[in-house]
């Protein structure tokens, strides 16, 4: 799958750019043996914009995929398409619960 809206994937990209940049922070906080308080509120912060990713990523990815099938129930009704939506499903859920 693709990301298909260029507004959304501009968005992501900005994020990760900004969580990169963020990574690099630590990196320097460490280097500087800068407080661990300071530190472990850089990584908080990090592991949030993470969530914030990767939920808006999911959401596109489940929007366009089921779009998808969608579209392909109409062209071959009857077909194995609610079976492969239930995997698709089970398979976001169980990413969602893989997340930090």
């Amino acid at each position: 799958m693709k990301i298909q809206n260029l507004e959304i994937k501009e968005n992501l990209v900005r994020r990760l750019k900004r969580i990169e940049g963020q990574v690099r922070g630590v990196q320097t906080m460490l280097n500087e043996e800068r407080d661990c308080q300071e530190i472990m509120q850089q990584l908080t912060a990090i592991h949030a914009a993470v969530q914030s990713t990767s939920r808006i990523f999911l959401q596109d990815y489940a929007t366009t995929c089921l779009a998808e099938m969608d579209q392909e129930t109409r062209v071959h009704p009857g077909s194995a398409i609610q079976i492969m939506r239930e995997k698709m499903v089970q398979d976001m859920i169980q990413l969602l619960d893989k997340s930090p």
